[in-house]
């Protein structure tokens, strides 16, 4: 079950995130293990990784990726519940925590849950199989309206009353139960004139069932909320979002953490005694460069933020 994995901003991720060799760092979404292969790497001492994902087959991936590692433990759950993991491992904080909100190359290619346009695929797009829904329910159950507020707000899709329509039209002669089908249903709704060169037209739709499925933007939130706790004085955050409802969550999170005065402005005086919690590491987000797009060109919507703790 071995699979080569590329992860993305590799470098950058390891450098920002591991700040301290013997601390205990948690990879929220390890995937088949590319990012956690490389901050183990950088630990040292009685330095520890946490690898968790929701998804069996990642999980599986990744336990045989680090089998040679003794410092590091894969537990299968969701990120929007890593409170509940760091408790049951007996700690009270963690020097680092990252997330890749991306998909792997394995879900696209070998998993065989729809999650590609271009594949002959069960349209399935959960990551925990275990979940009932799936973005089959979605396309054949739901009415045309709904349809096209769930691609207008998960997708940011401009299209998405034509592409409802169109999907109606065609469920109407037979259920759509494939990728392709959906992808070829997308795309004859879709005016050649709209189309981009380097984008599938049904990009956006496939993002948003895949949203809405594994209900991807509430675990983010729930994420956020939960995460000053979790981290140690001096702990490091890095996420890498690949499109703008993530980016801007986290961004505006990040902002939120910097923030002090938080009373109104024709106050004399601070009385809320608010300090910031964080601190960002940069301000404007990191993107890969030209060689490494040129080896991996699944990387060019790839954005990555990173904060760090500075309160206690």
């Amino acid at each position: 079950m071995a699979y080569a994995h590329t992860p993305v901003l590799v470098k950058e991720v390891v450098r920002h995130l591991v700040h301290l060799p013997e601390g205990t760092y948690v990879d929220g979404t390890a995937g088949p293990g590319g990012h956690s292969e490389a901050i183990l790497k950088r630990l040292a001492g009685g330095g520890r990784l946490i690898c968790v994902d929701r998804d069996p087959d990642a999980v599986n991936l990744c336990r045989k990726r680090l089998a040679d590692f003794n410092n590091v433990c894969v537990i299968r759950a969701n990120f929007a519940e890593l409170d509940e993991v760091v408790t049951g491992l007996s700690l009270e904080r963690v020097e680092g925590v990252l997330l890749d909100l991306g998909m792997s190359s394995y879900q696209l290619e070998k998993s065989g849950r729809g999650f590609s346009f271009s594949r002959e695929e069960p349209l399935d797009m959960r990551m925990n199989p275990e979940n009932k829904l799936t973005a089959g329910h979605l396309v054949n159950d739901l009415p045309a309206r709904d349809i096209e507020e769930l691609l207008r707000e998960y997708g940011e899709e401009k299209k998405a009353r034509s592409i409802a329509s169109a999907i109606v039209r065609a469920r109407e002669k037979r259920p759509i139960e494939t990728a392709s089908r959906l992808a070829a249903v997308i795309d004859s709704a879709y005016p050649t004139s709209r189309r981009q060169r380097f984008r599938h037209p049904a990009t956006r739709t496939f993002q948003a069932l895949r949203i809405a499925v594994n209900t991807e933007l509430q675990n983010l939130d729930t994420f956020l909320d939960k995460i000053p706790s979790l981290l140690a004085t001096g702990g490091r955050l890095v996420v890498i979002s690949y499109h703008s409802l993530e980016d801007r969550r986290v961004k505006q999170a990040m902002r939120g953490w910097e923030q002090t005065c938080s009373c109104p402005p024709d106050f004399p005086r601070c009385v809320c005694g608010k300090v910031p919690l964080f601190r960002r590491l940069f301000k404007k987000a990191l993107r890969p460069g030209h060689e490494e797009l040129e080896n991996n060109p699944r990387a060019r919507s790839a954005v990555m933020r990173a904060a760090e703790r500075v309160a206690p």
